[in-house]
């Protein structure tokens, strides 16, 4: 069964590949443009869960393609499609 999440305004949410480099968010979650996404799917098996730390480090030369995507000590490069799955929250810096 196919679930489309819906937004509530509880908070701002953005999507990965909207970030400023090196600004903290957090991982709010992974959405699935097709029912059965195997791309969502995988980047949910990488670590791009729900609470993750995360912050863009780089853009690519040529387009802003690919994305270089921090989580934790690990870096992904990712297309702007594929980062553009990942809703994010900006994160408090302190935390």
């Amino acid at each position: 069964m196919y679930i489309m999440r819906i937004i509530i305004n509880h908070g701002f949410c953005m999507r990965l590949c909207d970030l400023t480099p090196f600004a903290p968010a957090v991982i709010d979650y992974v959405e699935d443009v097709l029912e059965l996404d195997p791309i969502a799917k995988r980047l949910r098996e990488l670590g791009f869960v729900q609470g993750e730390a995360v912050s863009l480090v780089a853009r690519g030369p040529v387009g802003a393609d690919p994305l270089m995507i921090q989580i934790g000590f690990t870096r992904f490069a990712l297309r702007r499609a594929e980062a553009h799955r990942v809703h994010v929250n900006p994160a408090n810096p302190a935390s």
